[in-house]
């Protein structure tokens, strides 16, 4: 299984980015896909997370209402649009996926068996 992440970069705040993960060696309908951010000196933490089916969609309360996640299971793709940017969104994100995730631990990352390379997302003031 291969993730491949893409789309960070530097932007000010209150700008937009979106970011890409391209996946493949797996069936990608039945995987439980995310994503996670570790800001610089702090732990990993969930951003938001997407059901197989694409009916629930899961987002952490700093980013609710800011970011959108959506798949696309035809191109074997996630997405994550990320609007209104503040230095604190600052972090490497990763992309994540796992087919035995189910809803109550789709928060944690020990229930995430793979992981993409990560991309940085820096938010200047």
């Amino acid at each position: 299984v291969q993730l491949q992440a893409s789309g960070g970069g530097l932007v000010q705040a209150g700008g937009s980015l979106r970011l890409s993960c391209v996946a493949s060696g797996l069936t990608f309908r039945t995987y439980v896909m995310g994503w996670f951010r570790q800001p610089p000196g702090k732990e990993r933490e969930f951003v938001a997370g997407f059901s197989r089916t694409g009916n629930s969609q899961y987002y952490a309360d700093s980013v609710k209402g800011r970011f959108s996640i959506s798949r696309d299971n035809a191109k074997n793709t996630l997405y994550l649009q990320m609007n209104n940017l503040k230095p604190e969104d600052t972090a490497v994100y990763y992309c994540v996926g796992d087919p035995t995730v189910i809803t109550s631990t789709i928060r944690f990352s020990s229930a995430y068996r793979n992981w993409g390379q990560g991309t940085q997302v820096t938010v200047s003031s």
